[in-house]
């Protein structure tokens, strides 16, 4: 195992009566608080004003950014830096799922540097360290973003998703109420869920590193867990230990105990650029690709048989035999199985009408301009990406 360092200071409030503490954690750090969300859904919901009477009734002086896209758009960070540094903002407040959480993040770096403009943090044009306190407020098991140290953003102008990674914005406290997700629409809940499975797909399962077992076996209940739960949760979607379990299961899928001790190039997240490209769900893309980048790279590559069949049996519950590669593809079947029918989602793009694809910028983006993805649990040459992609249409 390689030399890490493990930090992680969110104070998690988990569960239904917690709501009463979030003024205690604002109050730390200023009266004066930016509370995020995404629209009128949260914005006309009993949460919300929940939350402004906590926090006006207890002296907090609240500004507010609305409208926050699926996929943050770098103007909205930077209309949120302008209402913070105008009016001498504290912390940021966000209320909804990983995209309003990332843009909150976004804004307190930028607020505290020398510019306004999220991109040039980005770009790394401007070094930063600090930033406002972040404080998180989930309604959706999904990105784990309520307790990770990253943001990603998108810039619109340029057709790029980017972002920045640093202690400062982890975020100083979270409230976990698994009631605030059971609102979540069945597709909603499925994609974030399936987001859940990537991300844990990407930071340790399927990786080009060793597997340390105490980091590997979490990840691999986290999975086993998170497919037995999320069909639960889109069918009783009030059921609340189901809902528990996948908010939490979020939490640990990025809260940078899996990933310690090891680096890797995340394949599944390099990847997707659907949600860029396509602006179509993130988790949605991510479920469309997991099965035919298994199935590529099974088809290529037998060296990923013992991987993918213990995927099988383990978290898909494949009977095993001694034929691997077998095992394995009969686990890629029922993943795919898995998306479709359990989860109600699409498997292919032809299915939402998309007939063609912009493959040659998609590769672009994947690989960042260069010729391949080098440290991907398989490596991924720009006609590898291509072939994947058009395995997705």
């Amino acid at each position: 195992m390689n030399d890490f360092q493990f930090q992680n200071t969110t104070k998690v409030y988990f569960g239904k009566n917690q709501l009463s503490h979030l003024h205690e954690e604002v109050l730390k750090y200023g009266d004066k608080v930016l509370v995020a969300h995404g629209g009128n859904f949260i914005k006309n919901s009993p949460l919300y004003q929940k939350v402004i009477d906590e926090l006006e009734s207890n002296g907090v002086q609240v500004f507010e950014l609305g409208a926050v896209e699926p996929n943050p758009r770098h103007t909205t960070v930077n209309n949120g830096v302008a209402i913070c540094k105008d009016n001498g903002i504290q912390t940021t407040l966000a209320i909804g799922g990983g995209s309003t959480i990332d843009c909150c993040k976004a804004i307190a770096a930028t607020t505290l540097s020398e510019s306004d403009n999220i991109w040039d943090l980005v770009e790394g044009k401007v070094t930063w360290d600090k930033a406002l306190a972040v404080i998180a407020m989930p309604t959706i098991a999904s990105t784990g973003s309520e307790m990770d140290k990253s943001c990603v953003i998108a810039n619109v102008e340029l057709g790029i998703k980017s972002g920045i990674n640093g202690e400062a914005i982890r975020p100083k406290a979270a409230f976990l109420d698994p009631t605030n997700t059971f609102t979540v629409p069945a597709r909603q809940t499925a994609c974030g869920g399936y987001d859940i499975m990537a991300h844990l797909f990407d930071m340790n399962y399927f990786v080009n590193a060793p597997k340390y077992p105490l980091q590997f076996n979490v990840v691999e209940t986290l999975l086993k867990t998170v497919r037995n739960q999320l069909p639960i949760a889109i069918k009783e979607p009030e059921n609340y230990e189901a809902r528990a379990t996948m908010l939490w299961a979020a939490s640990w899928a990025l809260n940078s105990f899996c990933t310690s001790g090891f680096k890797t190039q995340a394949s599944l997240h390099a990847l997707e650029q659907f949600s860029s490209t396509l602006d179509l769900t993130h988790g949605l893309g991510l479920a469309i690709l997991t099965p035919k980048w298994m199935k590529y790279l099974l088809d290529r590559d037998e060296s990923v048989a013992d991987d993918f069949a213990r995927f099988a049996v383990n978290v898909m519950g494949v009977a095993d035999n001694e034929d691997k590669v077998s095992v394995a593809n009969l686990g890629i079947e029922a993943l795919q199985t898995f998306i479709k029918d359990e989860l109600g989602l699409p498997v292919h793009l032809s299915e939402m009408g998309i007939k063609s694809l912009p493959i040659d910028e998609m590769v672009e983006k994947a690989t960042h301009g260069a010729d391949s993805l080098p440290h991907a649990y398989r490596v991924l040459t720009k006609e590898d990406c291509a072939r994947i992609y058009h395995m997705c249409l």
